[in-house]
């Protein structure tokens, strides 16, 4: 029995004595070992032998990079504004031996020197500098924090300001600033909106009033150019049918009344020049010195064979009295350059065959 017990507590301490020499580091860590009470060694990945009851393992150290998320804290601005800040550091274990025997706590120590570090960047600038300049901001800290912790095998790779809280009414002062900085846009937007609006519009219309112009000069033209054509194709015509003087001043009787249609066209004067005119159309209707015509029951026969028309006043020669002129013995102007007879007529108006049908001498 007693050999029994004698061989469990050897193997128990041959177990004992295997625990304590033989250990395994995992990987991205790091061992440091004392013997005796003094730094002997570092421990690397892998396996590693340690002599009993000399050798002491500390415990292991982590040489990943690690994240560490300070809570806010209070920094003061340079236009005398607190503000809290809350900022996040990211570091990594260089020297396993130097953060173990030159820093008792090194996560302590990181914090400590990190907000001192923020208050004296801070203080150096406005709120509104603060909030903008960020970057500018974790480059300062960065670089502070580096030199600072490089003794303590510590290299700070990157700090990060996560949130700047200035105070409830400067809060609420900025809100009200920015909602008056987008409103401003929101118009200015709006103005842009209406302006090139306004501006398609007035090219809308330009060119409308451009086509417009366009289409009524090529009427015009097109209209001018078929009465050119019509006034040609009558002239023409008239040319070919050799009117004579009879004609032409039948043709002007008949366009008087479309000369009278205008608003504006009430009143109309027949030249005296077309006093002999009428004569000779007074002569065509009644006939050569008035013989061998029908009468026309449309036309009251005068004495020169002229109708009777209800707007003239006929005279003795069937010809309308003109206020403006005053008649002679046969109802003709006298004219200066034409003096008158004994009965009151030029003497190129007297009829070269005397005494015609209507009793005139």
């Amino acid at each position: 029995m007693a050999a029994a017990i004698v061989a469990i507590v050897v193997v128990l301490f041959l177990l004992l004595m295997f625990a304590r020499t033989v250990r395994i580091v995992p990987q991205a860590k790091a061992g440091i070992v004392e013997r005796l009470g003094r730094y002997h060694r570092t421990l690397t990945p892998g396996l590693a032998i340690l002599m009993p009851f000399v050798d002491r393992l500390k415990p292991l150290i982590d040489l990943r990079e690690q994240v560490v998320s300070f809570p806010p804290q209070p920094v003061i601005t340079q236009d005398n504004l607190v503000v809290q800040i809350d900022t996040v550091l990211y570091f990594t274990v260089v020297d396993a031996k130097s953060a173990t025997y030159e820093v008792a706590n090194p996560l302590q120590a990181i914090e400590q020197i990190t907000v001192t570090t923020l208050r004296n960047v801070i203080g150096s600038l406005s709120l509104e500098d603060a909030l903008t300049s960020r970057d500018h901001i974790n480059a300062q800290l960065r670089g502070v924090l580096d030199d600072a912790t490089g003794k303590w095998g510590i290299r700070v790779n990157r700090v990060e300001l996560k949130s700047i809280d200035p105070p409830g009414t400067i809060q609420e002062a900025m809100e009200k600033q920015m909602r008056a900085e987008r409103d401003r846009r929101a118009a200015i937007l709006n103005a842009e909106g209406i302006k090139q609006s306004q501006i398609l519009t007035a090219e809308g219309q330009k060119q409308a009033a451009v086509l417009t112009a366009e289409g009524d000069k090529q009427a015009a033209i097109l209209t001018a150019e078929g009465q050119a054509q019509a006034i040609g194709t009558v002239f023409e015509a008239i040319h070919a049918g050799r009117p004579d003087q009879q004609l032409l001043s039948y043709q002007y009787l008949q366009m008087l009344p479309q000369l009278a249609q205008g608003d504006a066209n009430k009143v109309f004067v027949i030249p005296s020049e077309f006093a002999e005119a009428f004569r000779g159309i007074g002569q065509a209707f009644s006939g050569d010195h008035g013989e061998g015509k029908p009468a026309r029951p449309e036309l009251g026969a005068t004495g020169e064979g002229v109708p009777a028309r209800p707007e003239l006043a006929a005279s003795g020669e069937g010809l309308p009295a003109r206020p403006e002129l005053a008649a002679t013995g046969e109802g003709l102007p006298a004219r200066p350059n034409h003096p008158a007879t004994g009965e009151g007529r030029p003497p190129h108006l007297d009829h070269p065959a005397g005494n015609s049908a209507g009793g005139r001498e």
